[in-house]
């Protein structure tokens, strides 16, 4: 399968470079239609909190480790 839409790559590379945040790993489960970014291995958090925007922020010791964003097919 070729892409021949470069534009939303181009425009997560923009994201990457103003993020704090040089390494992550992305999986998306369809089924569920939730993305989880992950900025460390492992990736087990002691703690979490649900954003407005049906975010949730995974934090270890005060540190953020995660994102598990909700209902990405309508974002």
């Amino acid at each position: 399968m070729a892409i021949t839409d470069l534009e939303p790559y181009r425009e997560l590379v923009k994201a990457v470079k103003r993020s704090p945040v040089r390494s992550f790993w992305v999986d998306y489960d369809e089924e569920a239609d939730v993305m989880y970014v992950n900025f460390t291995k492992p990736r087990s958090a002691t703690d979490s909190e649900l954003t407005e925007d049906d975010v949730i922020v995974r934090y270890k010791n005060n540190t953020v480790i995660g994102l598990t964003i909700l209902h990405v097919s309508q974002r």
